[in-house]
């Protein structure tokens, strides 16, 4: 049983994420934090709510309210043309009757750290403001993570804020800074993997087709809130009822590693500049001076993946 704690920022593609990991029976979530991104940290944690309703799951996770603003200047707009005014693609699900835990995000973060010691896999979906926040707070609760899968950055693949920024890691350069200076075993699944990997209109309708009884509901509301996604990914890449898989690709690639190719590189994140704050930078030299090696993806088996991601539902 794969124990782990999500950070994200529902959106669309986050809750597909959610889904896939509340759909396996090999992985347990011990909690959620939310901070903001796509939507406000509070929407984003409402969001969640009422996906975990949706899934049966309420009252069993514990959710908890983040950062709602990076560790330096503003938040910014959010994509609503992407994830829509909600977050979830403009789809009303019903309210939850839970509430999110009353706590502060680096206290409820350290806590699941000690509860787990040793077994949790931390997954950042959006910002690291949680994480390098926790990490100043309590200078030790690296050491009791397992592992780090966060969503964010490419190294040759095009940025989607800029020519060479992803969003998550231009949401907040200097979070995401701290995170890859900390000595951990962290993998970063960038653009480089998820621009390669193509969600389909027509790989949604398929496993509606194929899923089982329990799983029709969950189905039923991706593609509803797909369809705005997808409009949004013809708005800003051209693409016609299709998208790019974020967000669950750092999901699956936590539950299966097998499914990249990764290198080991030095990295650090740009947090000044006009033009390439926010910046990924790895050091290509063949004898690189100094500094903390990060995991990155380089290739993956696309197919493979959107087998393993629609066989959660089956």
């Amino acid at each position: 049983m794969m124990k782990i704690c999500i950070d994200c920022d529902p959106g669309v593609d986050d809750s597909l994420a959610i889904l896939f990991a509340l759909c396996r029976p090999d992985i347990e979530i011990v909690g959620i934090t939310t901070s903001a991104g796509n939507v406000t940290a509070k929407q984003g944690a409402e969001n969640t709510l009422r996906i975990l309703k949706l899934a049966g799951m309420e009252g069993r996770i514990p959710v908890c309210i983040g950062a709602e603003s990076p560790l330096e200047g503003e938040c910014g707009e959010f994509p609503y043309f992407i994830h829509g005014k909600n977050g979830i693609g403009n789809v009303e699900l019903p309210a939850a009757e839970q509430k999110p835990i009353e706590m502060d995000v680096c206290d409820f973060l350290y806590q699941k750290a000690c509860e787990n010691e040793g077994e949790m896999t931390l997954i950042t979906l959006g910002r690291m403001t949680n994480i390098a926040m926790v990490l100043a707070k309590y200078p030790d609760f690296h050491k009791k993570i397992k592992r780090v899968v966060s969503m964010g950055g490419t190294l040759h693949a095009s940025g989607n804020v800029s020519p060479v920024v992803e969003a998550n890691i231009g949401g907040d350069p200097e979070a995401a800074d701290i995170v890859v200076q900390t000595p951990w075993n962290l993998t970063m699944v960038g653009l480089d993997v998820t621009l390669k990997t193509i969600l389909r209109k027509t790989d949604i309708d398929q496993a509606l087709g194929s899923c089982r009884q329990e799983c029709k509901e969950l189905l039923v509301f991706l593609q509803q809130e797909m369809k705005w996604y997808m409009q949004g990914a013809h708005r800003q890449n051209w693409m016609r009822e299709c998208c790019p898989l974020h967000d669950p690709l750092a999901m699956v690639i936590a539950a299966d590693p097998a499914l990249v190719s990764t290198q080991k590189r030095i990295t650090r994140i740009e947090c000044e500049g006009k033009y390439c704050r926010g910046m990924v930078v790895t050091d290509l030299r063949e004898h690189p001076i100094k500094g903390r090696y990060v995991e990155h993806c380089i290739n993956v088996d696309s197919e493979k993946v959107l087998n393993t991601l629609f066989a959660a539902f089956q």
